[in-house]
């Protein structure tokens, strides 16, 4: 499921956004003293965390506060808004330091930190980027992005992509160790019992496959698919980021050589 943010009313999403965090106190008729925009974000974050984004709804928010969604509605207008402030809110959690000693060091602290925050709050990945929220969250991510990676004395113009580039990476290898973990809750079986079931079936009903795709098979001949006590799936997703970013990483060292010059 896609969620595209940024579809609620403009002004009133970027209000919330940017404005004050906490509602003040109401005097007439309305919503409990207690509640705020931060209560309800929190605990809607809680919900998507905990059972992911499709039982996220106002109503479902309102039970865990121990109020009804209309009480909900003085605050935040729908779930449209709340998911940006819930994005946002959420993409502030990102560590803004890395004082690391060279910026090769220091990006790969900001990739783990990255994967780290999808992990614990894997309907991110749901959040499409194709409608920014444009909060502060999101800003405070770009930002520390580039000051990290600026520190390569490449220009702006470049280190953006090199941004965009690290992110993808992130994003696209992490997607797919939540997805592993996500499998065995929403499937009822297991990574090892699901391999174990198809790996058997396919000896069986293929077996010239060495011979019909060798270099699939040289893979597990150079010890590519070697036991590990981590999730297959998981391991692929961390090694492949881990692989990614390392050759990005060699690639900008190369661009910062070749612009340089000769010595």
């Amino acid at each position: 499921m896609v969620v595209f943010a940024g579809q609620g009313d403009a002004r009133r999403s970027m209000e919330l956004l940017w404005g004050p965090r906490v509602a003040a106190p109401r005097t007439g008729p309305g919503p409990k003293p207690g509640l705020s925009v931060e209560a309800i974000v929190a605990a809607a974050i809680e919900i998507a965390d905990t059972e992911g984004m499709a039982a996220l709804s106002m109503r479902s928010v309102g039970e865990r506060l121990g109020r009804t969604a209309m009480a909900l509605y003085t605050y935040v207008p729908g779930k449209t808004e709340l998911v940006d402030l819930m994005y946002d809110r959420t993409l502030g959690e990102l560590p803004s330091s890395y004082p690391e000693p060279d910026w090769r060091a220091a990006a790969l602290s900001l990739a783990g930190a990255l994967w780290d925050l999808h992990l614990r709050h894997p309907w991110l990945l749901q959040v499409s980027p194709a409608r920014p929220v444009l909060g502060p969250g999101e800003f405070h991510v770009q930002e520390t992005l580039l000051a990290v990676l600026a520190a390569t004395g490449l220009p702006l113009s470049r280190v953006r992509w090199v941004v965009a580039a690290l992110f993808n990476i992130v994003r696209g290898s992490v997607q797919a160790a939540a997805e592993s973990r996500q499998a065995a809750t929403e499937t009822g079986l297991s990574e090892e019992d699901w391999w174990h079931a198809r790996s058997a079936l396919l000896g069986e009903l293929a077996p010239d496959l060495t011979a019909r795709f060798p270099t699939v098979a040289r893979l597990g001949e150079e010890g590519a698919f070697e036991p590990s006590d981590e999730p297959y799936l998981e391991r692929e997703a961390r090694l492949s980021f881990e692989a990614g970013l390392e050759l990005l990483l060699d690639g900008v060292e190369a661009a910062i050589v070749k612009a340089s010059g000769p010595r």
